[in-house]
Parts: C-alpha cells; structure tokens; sequence
C-alpha cells in the first residue's frame, strides 16, 4: 500500500463489516429481518448524507437515479433483508463465510454479461468447490437449509450489483463516490420501506443490547464504513480495497465463537480457505501503474471526499 493509513482504513473496514454478521444476529433479538434492513439503511443514509453536507458534495438528480435505485436493490436492500431472514436459523459466523463467495458471483455474473476482464475460470472452479466442501451434500447433517440458501442469494445479489455499478455508475466522474454512495443509501431506504409489511409490522421489543447492535451496524458498519471503502478505492484502488473480502470471514468467525459460543467445524474451515484461495487467484496480476492522467483523477476524487 501507498500510506500506513490504507492499511489502518483496510483494518477498519474489514472489522466493521466483518463484525456486521454478529451485529445482524444480535439485533434479531429486538427487531425483524426487514426491520433490521431498514433501520441500517436509513441510519447509513442519514451519515452519508451528513457527511455530503458537511463537505458541500452534490447530490444532484436526473437519470442517474434509475442506476442508482437498481443499486440500491441489489448491493443493499435485498441482499441485507436476506441476511437478516438468514441469520435466524445459520450461525453468523457461517453467514460471513458463505458472503465471502461474492468476488467469485461477481466474477461469474461479469463473465455472462460481458463485462470487465475474462476471469480465470481455475479461480471459479476452485471458489465453488470450496463452497461445496461447505455445504457437504454427500453428508445427512450437512449444511444445506433455507437459511443457507438465503446466505448465498445475498452474496449473489450483491455479485448481480457490483457489475451492474461497474457498467452503469463507476463512469460517473461529475458526482464523489460519497456523493453516490449517499444516493444508493437514500434509494435503499425506500425500498426496504416497501419490504416492511413482509414480517416488518409488529411491535419493536425494547432488548438494549439488540438496540445498540442495530445502531453501531447503521451508523459505523453502514454509513462511515461506505465512505471509508470509497476513500480506500481512492487512495489504492478497487483491487487493493477489494482485499477486505480475504479478511471479514476471519472476523465473522472469530467474533461469533469469542461472543456467542459458535463453533465452526474442520470442513468448513477447509471450504472457507478454498473459497479465499479461488477469490484470490483471479487477482494474481501484476499491478497496472498509473498514467499521470489516471493519478490526477484518483488525487481529484480523494480531495473531494
């Protein structure tokens, strides 16, 4: 990395979204999946929108809106509306392991439509092994449920909505990262406000821990850890910043033993390190340098965020 900072915000970034699994478990013990969601987004939505005003970012409108609310659909509502439906019956732990399948969803989905680079089909192949030593079909007491299958349609949504982004919004230069991050967040929130009458509707029971839990993953977990990944992007770039991947199922699964007794057996250990090293070995590349033109656009966005 360019700074000791990145490695710091790298650090951060990893304990925050890797700790958001306990916190989504956590927060079940007051609210409902959607009512999770919902809360998350608009707190989230509420931070970003401080720090654009703080910073004097434009938001701005016009058809960007219509990217950005397919987005929100996909890298936010859907797939944390899952996680929550899913948390109720999969340990967190195994829920952050099973999201770290999202580089090789993305890589997949970036085959099908025909964007980005070609990936390296050893890498997918290797990455959906793993998950299959997971899940051990072969096994009676394997792992395959409902609320698995909900793990893995998160992770998948959000493959759907990182190449939807990259076609669709990374072009936009007139806007900060912070700015559009903002927009999705703000998106987001009325559509998980649309998913509240699926199990969103009963009362709140008052459990402050629960409380608390859903407060931290929408302030810290939602809000600053967005703009801390654009100010990652910024600084190091995507392939840099995307290495947080590697890291948040190691946080997931150390937190849910350490907090709520979770164990996690050998095999999926085993499948959880496959899957890593296919996420990985697409991205055995040499780094690309920088031209001057690309540096002075890296060095615009990082000032304006």
């Amino acid at each position: 990395m360019n700074n000791p900072m990145s490695a710091l915000r790298l650090g951060a970034l990893a304990l925050l979204w890797g700790s958001s699994f306990l916190l989504i478990k956590l927060s079940l013990g007051a609210l409902s999946a959607t009512q999770i969601a919902f809360t998350r987004i608009v707190l989230g939505a509420l931070v970003l929108l401080v720090l654009c005003a703080v910073r004097g970012l434009r938001i701005g409108g016009g058809p960007v809106w219509r990217h950005v609310a397919v987005a929100a659909l996909f890298r936010s509502a859907l797939p944390w509306v899952l996680y929550g439906i899913a948390e109720q019956t999969v340990d967190s732990g195994l829920t952050g392991v099973l999201n770290a399948t999202t580089p090789l969803w993305t890589a997949l989905f970036g085959l099908l439509f025909g964007t980005g680079a070609r990936p390296r089909y050893l890498g997918l192949g290797v990455g959906f092994a793993g998950v299959l030593l997971i899940f051990a079909p072969w096994q009676g007491g394997g792992l395959f449920s409902w609320g698995t299958l909900a793990c893995l349609g998160a992770a998948t949504s959000y493959g759907v909505g990182y190449v939807y982004i990259g076609r669709n919004l990374t072009g936009d230069r007139g806007r900060s990262p912070v700015a559009l991050a903002a927009m999705q967040m703000t998106a987001a929130s009325g559509l998980a406000a649309l998913a509240l009458p699926l199990d969103g509707l009963r009362p709140v029971q008052f459990e402050p821990v629960a409380l608390l839990a859903v407060a931290v993953l929408g302030v810290f977990g939602t809000g600053f850890a967005f703009a801390l990944n654009y100010r990652l992007i910024s600084d190091e770039g995507a392939t840099t910043a995307s290495t947080v991947t590697y890291l948040m199922p190691i946080v997931s699964v150390v937190l849910g033993w350490a907090v709520l007794g979770e164990q996690v057996g050998p095999r999926v250990l085993a499948g959880m390190v496959v899957v890593l090293v296919g996420v990985l070995l697409p991205h055995r590349t040499p780094t690309a340098r920088r031209t001057p033109a690309q540096q002075e656009r890296a060095t615009r966005v990082a000032r304006s965020m």
